[in-house]
């Protein structure tokens, strides 16, 4: 495994970025035990949930099996970098009572004693919002934060699915008041098909200092080789990506990505991951595994060079909006 440093901290983190939101919905707890066992083998550290995965009423399920994992000992907790998220609504009912979602204050430290509670550890590394907030000023926000890390309940505090906009005020609020980090990544949905995070999310970013750690690096599979795995009576696409495949240029433009990839004898979702690695500022991107059998193959991706062949031809199949700002200018 290859390590790097999140952002402008000095914080080491995998590459790779063990993804957790199948356990419990679609991986059971053994087996959720087993993949993590598997990533620290492996050399990832870097574990990332949120506490409303579980979803529906199993929300937070997922933090409590990876707590009862910590439990088990063997220097687990002290091996992982660990991030977790908030935002969504952990109230019992669908309706959120008021102060049971979002990022005031009060929420904030509800949330990250509930979070600790689940997750039996007395600290997080990474503590993620998990969405933009357009009701709660910054100010506020950071004094919540700031609060606890004089704690010692969080050590670094992230994003998720923010603007470039939002991530420049967040931590140019930060700035203003001192003695407050601000926000040292930002997780990002970003992939091969879906590039737009390039015109402002990733260029702000890399000016403040932020890690990027791309989510659905496989962009709902499409990205794993479904077209194949498909017409060899394999797992068939559902969902977004199903509907993707149903358009015909769509279906066309991942035929080609395929068809690339089999004349390079390289399989498309490892691909997908490595071609992440090569780009500016990402840390890592998030691997959801299913089974250990899907983590040994996406950590192969780590160790795959792409020669500039390739990359052009990635870029010919999937263009990218072009450099910032150039790309909404002309």
């Amino acid at each position: 495994m290859k390590y790097t440093q999140l952002g402008r901290t000095g914080l080491k983190v995998s590459r790779l970025v063990l993804g957790t939101m199948n356990f419990g919905p679609q991986t059971d707890e053994a087996t959720s035990h087993t993949i993590m066992d598997a990533a620290l083998d492996s050399g990832i550290n870097f574990f990332d949930t949120a506490n409303v995965y579980g979803w529906g009423e199993n929300k937070g399920r997922t933090e409590e099996i990876i707590g009862n994992w910590f439990a088990q000992g063997g220097e687990r907790r002290d091996k992982v970098v660990l991030a977790t998220k908030m935002y969504a609504n952990m109230a019992d009912s669908d309706e959120a009572w008021p102060n049971h979602d979002k990022l005031s204050a009060l929420n904030i430290r509800r949330a990250v004693d509930a979070s600790l509670k689940r997750l039996r550890t007395d600290y997080i590394d990474v503590y993620q919002f998990h969405h933009v907030d357009r009701n709660t000023p910054f100010e506020e926000i950071w004094q919540a934060i700031d609060v606890l890390v004089q704690q010692g309940k969080i050590l670094y505090v992230g994003s998720s699915n923010f603007p470039g906009y939002k991530i420049a005020q967040a931590n140019e609020i930060a700035a203003r008041r001192g003695g407050t980090i601000g926000l040292v990544s930002e997780q990002c949905l970003y992939n091969l098909a879906e590039r737009r995070a390039e015109m402002e999310v990733i260029p702000a970013a890399q000016e403040y200092g932020l890690g990027v750690i791309p989510w659905s690096p496989l962009h709902g599979g499409l990205l794993g080789g479904v077209i194949k795995k498909e017409v060899e009576g394999g797992r068939r696409a559902s969902g977004r990506a199903a509907d993707t495949l149903a358009n015909p240029t769509s279906r066309a433009q991942i035929q080609a990505y395929e068809d690339l990839l089999e004349k390079h004898g390289l399989e498309p979702g490892e691909v997908a991951l490595a071609w992440l690695l090569t780009r500016p500022g990402v840390t890592g991107p998030i691997v959801g595994p299913r089974t250990a059998e899907q983590l040994v193959s996406a950590a192969r991706a780590v160790e795959l060079e792409l020669s500039e062949e390739l990359l052009a031809g990635l870029d010919e199949v999937f263009p990218g909006p072009g450099p910032s700002p150039e790309a909404f200018a002309w």
